[in-house]
């Protein structure tokens, strides 16, 4: 297998084995409707095997960021229409990122609601407000009887993406966000069937996936989990209690054929990660993380040791919107500017120049 190679994940088939990750950039505005800039963004970057859209907001309480874009609204479908008519007419292959905030969030930016969480136990610091920032306020733990409503509103989520034109959906069960949230001993404390045990803390998340599965095609559904992350205060720092809850999550979404498991966690090739793909017996996409670029080098290597299928891109990506022509030819780079990656406007987004340029 090589890097540039096709594959098929589920029913999505890629030209390439590069993917680019979900990216946080908001651009979409206070309504959270994608407009011309995201357009351009993700239509600029279609030469990649698959686009994974930003984490896309599920409900109002749910959202997670200003500029943060969503898929609830009959405008905000109508806006992502757009991205995904772009994104096709370069022969791209496009899913959205379905991701509901949890605690991650503030009444000053998700409409004055009070943020949701398995427990109510606030994250120890600030958050980015259209005021300024503010400290993260204690959410309210959702009920038992609550949780098959944040299911439906997930469900809902993803089939309003597939009406606004997406090739699929990839479950944010990562990166401290409310199914994270779920799973984690310490932002759970919950003493209900959805805490307490790994398989307690795995069942909202497994739940919602294979309701997800049932409602757009299993085939057109990935999850993506960051086991060991230890970021916004959901920590994973006990090896043995991380590994029986992320098995727990696992061995109850196997069954469904689901088009992949994305990974991002520090080491690919460990035993963690490589257990976890075993398990899940289909297409392992794996991010290395926040922490380091990923380069031509590694991600070749990824593919070609089969320690992946195939290989999530982010800060790279930013900066060269033809990533793959440029990893092709072994072409030099543009480097990614920090500074733009959560401004407004086009500077950093849209004017990254390309090889033909």
């Amino acid at each position: 297998m090589h890097l540039f190679a096709p594959v098929s994940l589920g029913a999505l088939a890629l030209t390439n084995r590069v993917v680019m990750a979900p990216l946080t950039r908001l651009r979409a505005g206070e309504a959270g409707i994608p407009n011309d800039l995201l357009v351009e963004h993700y239509r600029q970057r279609a030469t990649t095997g698959l686009i994974v859209t930003e984490g896309t907001f599920t409900s109002q309480v749910s959202r997670a960021y200003p500029g943060q874009p969503g898929i609830v609204t009959a405008e905000q479908i109508t806006g992502w229409r757009r991205v995904t008519d772009a994104v096709h007419a370069e022969g791209g292959v496009i899913v959205m990122q379905l991701m509901h905030g949890g605690r991650v969030t503030h009444p000053e930016i998700n409409g004055g609601l009070t943020p949701v969480a398995p427990s109510a136990i606030a994250i120890d610091g600030e958050t980015h407000t259209p005021l300024g920032k503010k400290r993260f306020a204690e959410p309210r733990a959702l009920t038992t009887d609550e949780l098959p409503g944040v299911t439906a509103e997930i469900v809902q989520a993803a089939r309003n993406a597939i009406e606004a034109g997406f090739d699929g959906v990839e479950v944010h069960s990562a990166n401290g966000y409310l199914l994270h949230e779920f799973l984690s001993p310490v932002s759970n404390v919950r003493t209900d069937s959805y805490g307490g045990s790994p398989a307690n803390r795995a069942r909202l998340g497994i739940e919602t996936v294979t309701a997800v599965a049932e409602a757009i095609g299993a085939d057109r559904v990935g999850i993506r989990i960051s086991p060991s992350h230890n970021i916004q205060d959901v920590f994973e720092t006990d090896e043995t209690e991380t590994k029986a809850t992320y098995d727990a999550l696992i061995d109850g979404i196997a069954p469904l054929g689901l088009a992949y498991l994305s990974v991002l966690h520090r080491d690919p090739a460990g035993e963690l990660v490589q257990d976890l793909r075993a398990r899940f017996g289909g297409p392992l996409m794996a991010n290395s993380g926040f922490g380091q670029l990923t380069t031509r080098a590694e991600a070749m290597e990824f593919v070609r040791d089969d320690l992946a299928d195939v290989v999530a891109v982010g800060r790279q990506v930013i900066a060269n919107p033809d990533l793959v022509a440029r990893w092709r030819h072994d072409r030099e780079l543009n480097e990614p500017n920090p500074s733009t990656f959560y401004s407004q406007g086009a500077e950093g987004y849209i004017d990254y120049p390309a090889l033909a340029s």
